[in-house]
């Protein structure tokens, strides 16, 4: 099979690093046109710089917007009214006692991994429709499933994305643009590998070690049992965005590991 976008735009909200970064590069590596997005112009930058590196014919330009506000989100639309693939990843994440999570980090954690994927899908879906083509994405969570007990605030809101995204997909029925979700599971993201690294230092064993252990203490039903790498996340995402994937939509894409225990 050989994917093949171009032609089509995509956009990829919170993509300067991690599994957002890994899936600019793999539509970027397919033909697409790609715009990421980051909170600040130097971030947007050094993602841009570093897609360059690794693609050099690759198209790729940026928009700094903090999504997690209205205003930011309208900032992004105005620089980039249309797009024919949306990847609505951007999203904060932390481990919280519930008893210590106050109201303003409940509303900040909805603002930004849920209610931009909302403004932003609200808008670009229209154009997607009157086009009839287009591909939307929430990059939801195994924690949409297993609620995390340490982060009941960030399980909640993968929960809503996933739920949106199946609604929307609805609205849209009998359209060529598909909406799906895609959950990922503990991925070795920019973030957490930098904990992998000093954590295998101080221990004096290796990262992969370090990372086998974590999820066998926190995520013990993990199939594979190791952290999966972003680019495994974004090999999914790609397929999604494609012409081949015209016949899926609507759905949950797992891309955890198999730690939910289910087979649906």
């Amino acid at each position: 099979m050989k994917i093949d976008l171009t032609g089509k735009t995509a956009i990829v909200s919170g993509s300067t690093a991690g599994i957002g970064l890994a899936i600019a590069k793999g539509l970027a590596n397919a033909g697409a046109t790609v715009t990421v997005n980051g909170r600040t112009q130097a971030r947007v930058d050094d993602a841009i710089a570093t897609l360059k590196r690794e693609l050099p014919d690759a198209d790729v330009d940026g928009v700094a917007a903090d999504l997690g506000t209205a205003e930011g989100c309208q900032a992004l639309i105005k620089q980039k009214p249309d797009c024919d693939i949306l990847i609505n990843n951007v999203g904060i994440f932390g481990p919280k006692d519930f008893f210590e999570i106050p109201d303003e980090e409940w509303q900040q954690f909805f603002d930004v991994n849920v209610m931009s994927a909302v403004r932003l899908s609200r808008h670009y879906a229209q154009g997607m429709k009157e086009r009839n083509w287009g591909r939307i994405q929430f990059l939801s969570s195994e924690s949409a499933l297993n609620i995390p007990s340490e982060m009941v605030h960030y399980g909640m809101t993968k929960s809503a994305v996933q739920s949106i995204s199946r609604g929307l997909a609805k609205v849209l029925s009998g359209t060529n643009v598909t909406v799906n979700a895609v959950l990922p599971g503990p991925t070795k993201s920019e973030g957490v590998g930098r904990m992998i690294t000093e954590a295998a230092r101080k221990q004096g064993i290796s990262e992969d070690e370090v990372g086998a252990n974590f999820v066998r203490e926190n995520r013990p039903t993990s199939i594979i049992q190791r952290l999966a790498e972003v680019d495994e996340v974004a090999n999914l995402s790609v397929y999604l965005a494609s012409p081949q994937a015209s016949a899926t939509t609507g759905a949950a894409m797992r891309v955890e590991g198999g730690i939910v225990d289910t087979m649906s």
